[in-house]
């Protein structure tokens, strides 16, 4: 399949490159990362063989009329430290070729990325900073030739790394808009949707009988009118024995809520979810972040300063019940709290908890392999503590120089449980309190000078940071930015390090050029749950983007 692709799509750029007229479209974009490295054996950086690695990826995309062709060439030589080395080497890892008509059907054949619902069962996406793709390869229809009523089905196999996993994934989905398909008008709206996903996986264990055929559903509702939507989704799965759960046998399920409420000045956000056994991988004996076929959002929130997000919250797929509430509202312009340019404050709460399990078997032992391991009670939270975030924010223009963030935060994190190890302190949980400024100063027309002031304070872990950080824009293209994040509170005086860090960069039309150098520190980068572990660096790196 793979060398058929590749033939028709040598024999699709030299039809459309010999052309006078071209009367197609070609998009794209590059991405290329190198660093640098030096040993620095105070901050625990190592110095690799190659010295220098990169990670580099082009997006071709061709559209003509109906039809649409794509590929992404990636190069990892070799790859950046903290990224898995099986992806060392360079090759077109993502190719595509589609079709669809203007009325009701879509085709793909090939490499492509796909959600039904939430993700609950079933998630393909990528995220380069994680290193993270699940890309199906294979065959994906699209049908939407009935009023308000739209399906989708695909089979395939899934990315892992340079070839796909042996597991075959087939799913089916379906949405239903109500309003549409009775033509009700009124202003709620009403949407309904299911979906089933099984896989196959040859059952080669000597000892245990593993089902070959995993299969699970998920049903979900939306509400909408006006500023006020609810949408949940409840997901459940059959026996999955893998190295995620220990091999046992008990079925998975997930339920998630969530609802907003929006209006001139105000909004609000509640989210809860219960995860119960809902890892669900196309091969069962992978682990990390290799060949997953669902994805369960993270209920933390997302966190953009440094210090803020050193302890991120990593989603629990065996088990966890969590709930987030968040509010925003703005004070009006001249009132009193509100002053010249009106004021924005907001207050967010995020908690995740372990669930409640007792023995499945007469053992006091609660996960026996090739046994059902355990059972839980669908509501009742478990006494572990996860993760606790309190957020409070306020955000303010003062005249027309200056912005102002300011935020708190209260965060607990169960370290031994997320990190699988205990702290540097020797510590199973970490209490941490963190205060952030950021103040930015409009010097002048295209001008701008950004300060910002960080502290996390804590008696675990490495105990208390400090940073500061000034960047200097000069717009529409130049900008320098210096930063300083130092471990002040640490115990031990030869571990009391700055790590600085300098970076400049240039920027015109689409093209981002950016050069560092300096000191990074060793810590956990999470996008909606989803970790990577991040080593320490000494040394320089280059960042390339641009698109077409």
């Amino acid at each position: 399949m793979k060398q058929s692709l590749l033939i028709i799509f040598t024999i699709l750029s030299l039809y459309v490159f010999s052309q006078e007229n071209i009367k197609g479209q070609l998009h794209g974009n590059f991405n290329i990362d190198v660093q640098q490295y030096s040993e620095d054996t105070i901050i625990g950086a190592s110095k690799p063989s190659e010295l220098i690695l990169m990670n580099a990826y082009g997006n071709f995309n061709y559209t003509y009329g109906n039809f649409s062709a794509g590929l992404r060439y990636e190069a990892y030589l070799n790859s950046l430290e903290g990224f898995d080395k099986s992806y060392n080497g360079q090759g077109i890892a993502y190719k595509y070729l589609s079709y669809k008509n203007q009325k009701d059907l879509g085709i793909i054949v090939g490499n492509f990325y796909e959600q039904f619902g939430s993700g609950l069962i079933l998630r393909s996406y990528q995220e380069k900073m994680l290193g993270y793709d699940n890309a199906f390869e294979g065959v994906k229809v699209n049908y939407s030739g009935i009023r308000g009523v739209s399906f989708k089905g695909l089979i395939a196999k899934q990315r892992l790394f340079w070839t796909v996993g042996d597991g075959i994934v087939r799913a089916i989905d379906g949405d239903f808009s109500i309003n549409e398909m009775f033509q009700l008008e009124n202003n709620t709206q009403i949407t309904i949707g299911g979906s089933f996903v099984s896989k196959f996986q040859a059952d080669k264990d000597p000892i245990l009988k593993l089902p070959e055929n995993v299969g699970s559903g998920a049903a979900r509702l939306s509400l909408s009118n006006g500023g006020f939507m609810l949408s949940s989704e409840y997901a459940y799965k059959s026996q999955d024995p893998s190295s995620d759960n220990g091999y046992i046998y008990k079925n998975g399920e997930a339920l998630l809520i969530n609802a907003t409420y929006s209006a001139k000045g105000i909004g609000v956000y509640l989210s809860a979810k219960r995860v119960d056994n809902m890892s669900f991988r196309s091969d069962r004996g992978q682990k990390i972040n290799n060949l997953n076929i669902n994805y369960i959002p993270d209920i933390s929130k997302i966190h953009t300063y440094t210090l803020a997000s050193m302890y991120q919250y990593a989603t629990q797929t065996n088990g966890e019940m969590g709930t987030r509430a968040e509010i925003m509202y703005k004070f009006k312009k001249e009132s009193f709290l509100g002053g010249k340019n009106g004021t924005e404050i907001s207050v967010s709460y995020a908690t995740a908890y372990d669930i409640n399990r007792v023995s499945a078997n007469d053992t006091t032992a609660i996960a026996i392999k090739g046994y059902d391991g355990y059972k839980s009670n669908f509501f009742e939270i478990g006494d572990e503590l996860f993760y606790n975030d309190l957020n409070i924010g306020l955000h303010k223009k003062i005249g027309d120089k200056f912005k102002l963030n300011v935020e708190y935060l209260n965060q607990t994190i169960n370290y031994e449980q997320l990190r699988g190890e205990v702290d540097h302190s020797g510590n199973k949980m970490v209490y941490s309190n963190i205060g952030i400024v950021d103040l930015t100063w409009k010097i002048k027309s295209k001008r701008t000078l950004r300060f910002e002031f960080q502290g996390l304070f804590t008696k675990q872990d490495k105990q208390d940071w400090a940073m500061g950080l000034i960047e200097y824009t000069m717009a529409p293209h130049w900008f320098i930015a210096v930063y300083d994040a130092y471990n002040y509170g640490n115990l031990h005086s030869d571990l009391k390090i700055h790590y600085v860090n300098t970076s400049v960069g240039y920027m015109k039309n689409s093209t981002r050029i950016q050069l560092s150098y300096g000191k990074s520190m060793e810590g956990v980068i999470c996008v909606g749950g989803v970790c990577r572990v991040v080593p320490a660096t000494n040394g320089f790196a280059l960042s390339i983007t641009s698109s077409f």
